[in-house]
């Protein structure tokens, strides 16, 4: 009876050099086929740009390096108060409305701070520009932090237009006054008027020469040089001259 030969050294067997033996699932079964290490997946999924950081305060992705800047001013002390990035989109301008929000009302209280609560408003409107430039974040350990309403539409920023509004509306309503009301009327010879307050506050009034109420009339304007008024008239207030600083003569008609 013949001896069987002894099993045949090489790859795949299970003394070979390569390693055990594994067995290959038959070519045409159908069934999954073994092709080696398997990538990872989900929280461990490798990051999706390898070597940079995500949001420091939730670890989504994109992020952006940033200070955000906040001020604090304590009559004579003063506080700079900063925290930095990377943030993703949510998570900075949660941060710079909530700082900056902060400033608008603690920051003003001091004589230093009156002057650096408007410059650390305005660096912190490099790091708003930055996040908002960014897309949504995403694969994170922890949600984002929620942005909440805008900086202009918060209490603070309310209590600091509110000054600026009045001021603003004052000034037009200067303007519309000086519109409205004139000034004192404009003397030229040959016209009557009434003085209603003493010589020293005239309070002159136009009226027709006709009137009951005509006390003066204008009988010269000293708007050249050697010009006098005869020696019984009255000098009106350089108010009413041409060009507020010129006088009449008013002569008495009485």
């Amino acid at each position: 009876m013949a001896t069987p030969p002894p099993p045949q050294q090489g790859a795949g067997g299970p003394y070979s050099p390569a390693g055990p033996y594994v067995p290959r699932q038959p070519e045409g079964a159908g069934g999954p086929v073994f092709t080696g290490p398997q990538q990872p997946y989900g929280a461990y999924a490798a990051h999706p740009q390898p070597g940079r950081y995500g949001c420091t305060l939730c670890g989504s992705w994109p992020a952006a390096h940033a200070t955000v800047r906040g001020h604090q001013g304590l009559i004579v002390l003063m506080r700079f108060l900063s925290q930095r990035g990377p943030f993703c989109r949510d998570c900075g301008l949660a941060t710079y409305r909530r700082m900056s929000s902060d400033t608008l009302w603690q920051g003003w209280w001091g004589p230093l701070s009156f002057f650096v609560t408007p410059v650390t408003l305005l660096m912190n409107l490099g790091p708003r520009a930055a996040f908002r430039k960014l897309a949504p974040p995403a694969g994170g350990f922890r949600p984002s932090l929620d942005p909440g309403r805008p900086l202009w539409r918060r209490p603070p920023a309310l209590l600091l237009l509110a000054p600026v509004l009045l001021v603003f509306l004052a000034v037009q309503a200067l303007l519309v006054i000086g519109l409205v009301v004139d000034g004192p009327e404009r003397l030229s010879v040959g016209q009557c008027v009434r003085n209603e307050g003493s010589w020293t506050d005239q309070d002159l009034e136009v009226v027709p020469c006709g009137s009951s109420r005509a006390q003066y009339e204008v009988t010269a304007v000293l708007d050249t040089p050697g010009a006098h008024c005869a020696p019984l008239d009255y000098l009106a207030d350089p108010k009413y001259g041409p060009d507020e600083f010129t006088s009449a003569c008013l002569t008495s008609l009485h």
